[in-house]
C-alpha cells in the first residue's frame, strides 16, 4: 500500500494550473468554508478516519555544510548537535524493526549531507532493501542527488524521496544561501525521472508572509504529477539557529495552510510533520479535519522532539481515528 486509499493522480479533477492568486483567494475564505471544502475533497480520495503513521530516523546526524537557518544540524550553527558518522546498517534495521512493531508502515531515514557520496549509497541502499523486506515503505532524505544516484536508489527499491522546498522561491534566500531553489527542483526532477515517489513540502513560521505560503503551494501544485506526499512542518525553534526567537505562527494560519494544500493537491497525502510536540490536541484535530492524513511517530524527528506514542494513541482514540496498526478504536474511551 503506497498511500492510504492512494488514488491515481491522472484524475481530471486534479489540477496542475494553479496560480498564486488563486491560492491567496483560498487562504482568504472564511475558516469554516475553507475547512468544509478541504474535508469534502479529502473524503473523495482518502478515508477521513484513518491516518498513516511513518517513523523517521537520523542515520547520519550533524556536520552538514549547508546554512539552512532553521536546522540544528548545520555546521554553521552552534546548537550542541554533535556530528556523527553514518550509522551501521544492522543498527538502522534494528530500529526499523522496532518502528514496524510499533505500527509504522513507512520508515524514513535522514542523513545530514549536502549530497551523498557514491560510496555512501552502498550502505543506504542496503538499508532501503532491509526496510522493504520488513514489509514497510522506505523513504530517505539525503540532500541533493544526481540522476545517476537517483537511479541507484530506485534500483534498491526506494519508495519515496524527501526533499522539501521549505518556502517560496522569493523568500528562500532569506533562509538558505548555500544552495539555490533551482538546485532543489533539479533534485526533485532527478527523483521523479527515476520513478521514485516524491515527498515534498515546506516549513511555516520562519518569518515568511502569506504570499510566500501561497507561492510555495503553487509551485508544488503545478508539478506534474503532484508530490504524492506533502509534509507541512511548523518551525521548531532551536537555540543557536538564526531563527531562534521568531514570532510564533498563528495556529489557525497553520491549519489554513494544511487545508489549502489539500484543496490544491487533493490526491496527495498531506502530512502533519514537525512541530507536533508543541501543538495542542485541539490544533492537531483541526489539522486532521483540514485534510492531514499522516503523521510521524517516534520520540524524535531527526534531532527535535516528537509526541510519545501514548499521546498519539490517546488522541486517535478520542477522535475515533484508526492509526494504521495502532489498534482498534474503542468508543468506550471517547
Amino acid at each position: 500500500m503506497n498511500e492510504i486509499n492512494a488514488p491515481l493522480q491522472n484524475d481530471p479533477a486534479v489540477r496542475h494550473d494553479w496560480t498564486a492568486e488563486e491560492a491567496l483567494s483560498l487562504f482568504a475564505l472564511p475558516f469554516a468554508d475553507l475547512i468544509h471544502r478541504a474535508q469534502t475533497l479529502h473524503r473523495q480520495y482518502f478515508d477521513p478516519n484513518r491516518v498513516q503513521m511513518a517513523s523517521l530516523l537520523s542515520v547520519k546526524t550533524g556536520g552538514c555544510p549547508e546554512d539552512c537557518a532553521y536546522c540544528p544540524q548545520s555546521s554553521e550553527h552552534d546548537t550542541g548537535v554533535e556530528a556523527t558518522k553514518l550509522m551501521d546498517v544492522d543498527t538502522v534495521l534494528a530500529e526499523a524493526r522496532l518502528a514496524r512493531d510499533a505500527g509504522a508502515t513507512r520508515y524514513c531515514m535522514g542523513a545530514a549531507w549536502r549530497s551523498p557520496k557514491d560510496k555512501d549509497l552502498d550502505a543506504v541502499c542496503r538499508m532501503i532493501e532491509g526496510v522493504r523486506e520488513m514489509g514497510m515503505e522506505a523513504c530517505v532524505t539525503l540532500g541533493m542527488v544526481t540522476p545517476e544516484q537517483a537511479e541507484r536508489l530506485a534500483n534498491a527499491g526506494l519508495d519515496f524521496y524527501n526533499h522539501n522546498l521549505d518556502t517560496s522561491e522569493s523568500f528562500y534566500p532569506e533562509i538558505i544561501s548555500t544552495r539555490t531553489y533551482a538546485d532543489r527542483l533539479d533534485t526533485l526532477q532527478a527523483v521523479r525521472d527515476a520513478g521514485i515517489k516524491m515527498c515534498c513540502g515546506g516549513i511555516l513560521g520562519m518569518g515568511e508572509g502569506l504570499r510566500d505560503r501561497a507561492e510555495m503551494l503553487t509551485t508544488l501544485a503545478t508539478l506534474r504529477p503532484h508530490p504524492e506526499s506533502v509534509p507541512i512542518n511548523m518551525l521548531v525553534q532551536v537555540e543557536g539557529t538564526p531563527l531562534e526567537g521568531r514570532d510564533a505562527l498563528d495556529p489557525l494560519d497553520f491549519v489554513r495552510t494544511i487545508a489549502v494544500a489539500k484543496i490544491m493537491m487533493p490526491a496527495s497525502t498531506v502530512r502533519l510533520s514537525a512541530g507536533r510536540e508543541d501543538m495542542s490536541d485541539e490544533l492537531q484535530a483541526l489539522c486532521f479535519l483540514a485534510g492531514a492524513g499522516s503523521i510521524f511517530v517516534g520520540p524524535k524527528l531527526l534531532t527535535t522532539a516528537n509526541p510519545g506514542q501514548d499521546r498519539d494513541v490517546a488522541l486517535f482514540r478520542r477522535l475515533g481515528i484508526q492509526g494504521e496498526d495502532i489498534g482498534p478504536v474503542s468508543t468506550d474511551t471517547l
